[in-house]
């Protein structure tokens, strides 16, 4: 799979965005497109988990795929990173900017995340993102896991308007759903 060439004439942001659920292969695909790139920033936006065992044996195996010659950075700040980084990076995945936000009320987080949207709709390189698709199944019985899912499904929604390439992820299988699909009127 080769990642199409741009140019600066191009209107639509740089922006391919992987999605799918746990152990879809999100990641890994977004990875094998990031290869095509000879250097990449992989920015790994999670919260250190010090005392959690499954979470690091997860970090190790992501860490174990990327080549040496990337770039990471593990940040929960992703606004701080976009603002400075200008070369080709891979946001893995955008739901830690969502945790990161969690316990803000609705009016701060909608400034906030139309702050991360200015930002990527700005950016010139090649940005991959990877999202994280919840709410297909139970509705969570706890208030902070609808906060999430509801904050995540608006964002992961304004992502898909403003990149070039839209995939989901499922069952180790990449579909490019721009190609067979319609865009919901809003």
């Amino acid at each position: 799979m080769k990642i199409e060439k741009y140019s600066p004439k191009d209107k639509i942001s740089k922006i391919i965005f992987i999605t799918g659920g746990t152990k879809s292969g999100k990641s890994e695909f977004a990875e094998h497109l990031a290869k095509e790139s000879k250097y990449i920033t992989y920015i790994a936006l999670s919260e250190k988990r010090h005392k959690d065992k499954r979470w690091h044996e997860k970090i190790s195996i992501h860490r174990k795929r990327r080549p040496n010659n990337w770039e990471l950075i593990e940040t929960t700040d992703l606004l701080s990173i976009l603002t400075n980084e200008i070369g080709p990076i891979l946001i893995d995945s955008i739901g830690g900017f969502v945790m990161e936000s969690i316990d803000r009320g609705d009016k701060e987080w909608r400034s906030k995340m139309n702050s991360l949207i200015d930002l990527l709709k700005n950016r010139k390189s090649l940005t991959l993102i990877v999202g994280e698709q919840v709410g297909w199944s139970l509705v969570s019985e706890y208030k902070i896991g609808n906060i999430y899912i509801e904050r995540i499904g608006d964002l992961q929604k304004k992502i898909t308007k403003i990149s070039h390439e839209n995939w989901l992820a499922i069952n180790g299988r990449a579909l490019k759903i721009d190609e067979i699909s319609l865009e919901i009127p809003t």
